[in-house]
């Protein structure tokens, strides 16, 4: 299947961790039930106003715990006025951090959701290793070398900075297909080399929901909403996988509060699930006219539909990313990880997407044009009979 790896990393950086920019959901609706922690932690979260960031920081505060936090103060910055914020910049600004470390600050954690340069990590984690009981650092999956065998585990070999690259990580400003994946890699080493015995380090997959301005998974819930004949991707078997920005945020209190030092895959469903099931899925939640049809992988490479891109959420099952879609979850079961109903992702995804203006629905970022789609579905008929 047409897919280059800088293209598939390109709209893969959320997997990374990276703070989605746009507007996230109602953090005042984000926490609601929740009971208090045994213990009040201060945490120190690096970003926390991009797409896990703001349900993650209303968990924590419903939980009891006092958050500060650190970012340059130009996303989402109407969120959490009574939150304390220190403005600058991971790039080349951290005085307000070392300012408060200077006083004798200190915190239970600091989460970090942000970086994928590791002079970013170097920095953070080295100004606060003595001022902080752990760090929590947002990997990748990724980070993987191979990407083409299914069911990795966090055992799994990581990709490497290549020699010539080497002396580029520390001032490197340009992520690509080819170094981001390395690159998260490095900055996992730089964070554990910090909080030695006292790290955790989370690789998410594919992170959605309300909020998520990258639209990867987004494409699906909108376009069963509309109804009608829709191009379903691969074979109804394919697996996939995602974790609800909510589901993620939340359960990275919790590996602070019960301080898990380990590493873990951040993905879901909690069990396996393929692309039928999370198109049917989505179908339960609307009321409408609806049928799928199924193209397979060979004809969509044919006709230049780009997996991942444009059929958003699926990878072919053979090939480079053939084990993308299907990580080991044992780990992160046993330290705590939970799901809501994928109707209640598909739901708070949909109201999200209507809730955007008639400018940014202009303006998606990922998913198959109406026009190619009935385009290649005429293709595929005329190709059956």
């Amino acid at each position: 299947m047409t897919t280059t790896r800088r293209n598939f990393i390109q709209l893969s950086l959320l997997a990374g961790g990276a703070a989605a920019v746009g507007r996230s959901a109602d953090a005042a609706s984000l926490a609601v039930g929740v009971t208090k922690a045994e213990k009040k932690l201060q945490l120190l979260v690096l970003g926390g106003t991009g797409l896990i960031g703001p349900p993650m920081v209303s968990y924590a505060l419903a939980r009891g715990h006092e958050v500060t936090l650190f970012n340059r103060g130009k996303t989402n910055t109407h969120l959490f006025p009574d939150v304390e914020k220190l403005k600058g910049d991971r790039n080349d600004d951290l005085s307000a951090i070392e300012a408060e470390v200077a006083k004798g600050r200190r915190w239970d954690a600091v989460i970090d959701n942000t970086a994928s340069i590791p002079r970013w990590v170097i920095a953070s984690a080295g100004l606060t290793a003595e001022a902080a009981e752990l760090y929590l650092y947002t990997s990748s999956i990724s980070a993987y070398a191979d990407s083409a065998t299914p069911g990795a585990d966090e055992t799994v070999a990581l990709g490497q900075i290549s020699t010539e690259d080497e002396a580029k990580v520390m001032t490197t400003k340009d992520i690509t297909g080819e170094n981001y994946g390395p690159l998260k890699a490095r900055c996992e080493e730089e964070a554990r080399k910090a909080f030695p015995d006292r790290c955790i380090v989370v690789r998410p997959g594919l992170i959605v929901g309300p909020g998520d301005y990258s639209d990867r998974f987004t494409y699906w819930p909108v376009r069963v909403a509309k109804g009608g004949e829709v191009m379903a991707p691969g074979t109804p078997a394919d697996p996939v996988q995602f974790i609800d920005c909510r589901d993620l945020g939340e359960w990275y209190v919790r590996l602070a509060e019960d301080k898990n030092f380990n590493t873990y895959n951040g993905v879901g469903p909690r069990s396996a699930m393929g692309m039928a099931e999370m198109l049917y899925g989505m179908r339960a939640t609307v009321d409408n006219e609806i049928s799928f049809t199924w193209v397979d992988a060979d004809f969509l490479e044919q006709h230049e539909v780009a997996p991942w891109a444009e059929m958003t959420v699926w990878v072919p099952p053979k090939g480079e990313y053939a084990g993308f879609s299907s990580s080991s979850i044992a780990r992160a079961l046993e330290a705590g990880l939970t799901f809501r109903p994928l109707a209640d992702t598909t739901r708070d995804t949909i109201e999200y997407w209507n809730s955007l203006s008639a400018e940014r629905h202009g303006k998606r970022r990922a998913g198959l044009a109406k026009e190619k789609e009935t385009k290649v579905l005429a293709a595929w008929h005329a190709h059956e009979k």
